[in-house]
């Protein structure tokens, strides 16, 4: 267990790695897309390339950026029934969720993604519009963030049994760092109480 312990570390810091460099392209997606909208207005022209390149820059972070929303513990739950359970049956639904759905799911996406990027690169697919991109790019971005998915799905199997044997802390429970709204709000009550009589 001590070995798959330091395999789900490594995984952790790689997604790390990945999702603060996927950060990046949001900023990156903006700013293409003010470029485009600024050139459109005033000079009346547009580009099918920048138009694309929005959409393959979007797609990346939401592909890329998948597997370290799973590290996060940022994806959507359902919380209905299983808040209501102890922690350790909490624990066994994450480990059967992914097994039987998240992994299955993510595996056939992957095999039949793959295919379909490897055409799209030999036969140098490209856009169907006037000035349009390449397409394999944008079909690589399928396989590589499923096939990252899958990676980090395995890191979180691996510390929740390990939690489930005594050996690491709850990897479910979120570090909670302040955001620039809590900071401010707390900050306003603190002289909202200071000020009264």
């Amino acid at each position: 267990m001590k070995l798959l312990l330091q395999l789900s570390r490594l995984i952790d810091a790689m997604t790390e790695r990945i999702g603060h460099a996927v950060y990046w392209l949001v900023l990156v997606a903006v700013l293409v897309s003010a470029v485009n909208a600024v050139v459109r207005k005033l000079f009346d022209m547009s580009s099918n390339a920048f138009l694309e390149l929005q959409w393959y820059l979007f797609s990346a972070v939401f592909l890329l950026g998948a597997g370290y929303a799973l590290l996060k513990q940022e994806h959507v739950r359902i919380d209905v029934v299983y808040g209501k359970f102890p922690r350790r049956v909490q624990i066994w639904i994450d480990i059967l969720g992914t097994i039987f759905f998240l992994m299955p799911m993510a595996l056939l996406v992957l095999w039949h993604s793959w295919p379909v990027f490897v055409t799209a690169l030999e036969s140098h697919e490209r856009s169907s519009s006037a000035g349009g991109l390449i397409l394999w790019p944008a079909r690589l971005l399928l396989p590589a963030g499923f096939a990252l998915l899958i990676v980090q799905a395995t890191s979180e199997m691996i510390k929740r049994f390990a939690f489930l044997r005594g050996l690491v802390p709850d990897p479910g429970e979120k570090e909670h760092h302040k955001t620039a709204e809590e900071e401010l709000a707390e900050d306003i009550k603190a002289r909202a109480a200071g000020a009264k009589p």
